[in-house]
């Protein structure tokens, strides 16, 4: 018993392990560079500046071997990271650890000719305003 408190007592002292969040996904009717450059020009036109695009896809196809790994993932895929001073700002001061979220990144993926747009699903509370901003950057890219 006094060992199974002791271990109780480590445990909570122990930073939490993060888990994957899900995905919030979106079908793009047409090929991955229209898919990119739909997103690239919807983040922009709404006054956001790309901070980096993370060409993952790439990444993934030419260390597949390196790793030991035959297995293609995606046949493409890109994130584009980006914040919003305004959405940031809000969302900070409701909670200064929604530092973790940021920057924000939508990303575009295509798998066996299957395109797709998504972003990751923030948890509930003040996080849902930038949810809904990238729901918003992505629809007006589907143009849904």
């Amino acid at each position: 018993m006094l060992r199974n408190l002791f271990l109780g007592l480590v445990m909570a002292g122990l930073p939490q392990i993060a888990v994957a969040q899900d995905a919030i996904t979106y079908p793009f009717d047409g090929s991955f560079e229209d898919a990119s450059f739909a997103i690239e020009n919807a983040i922009i036109d709404r006054g956001l500046v790309i901070d980096y695009t993370s060409h993952v896809g790439d990444m993934l196809n030419r260390t597949g071997a390196d790793v030991g790994s035959d297995v293609a993932i995606f046949d493409n895929a890109q994130i584009f990271l980006f914040c919003s001073a305004a959405v940031s700002r809000r969302v900070m001061e409701a909670d200064p650890m929604n530092i973790m979220h940021c920057p924000y990144g939508i990303f575009v993926a295509d798998m066996g000719g299957e395109v797709m747009i998504g972003h990751r699903d923030y948890p509930d509370g003040p996080m849902q305003e930038v949810e809904a901003l990238l729901d918003a950057i992505i629809l007006e890219a589907t143009a849904q």
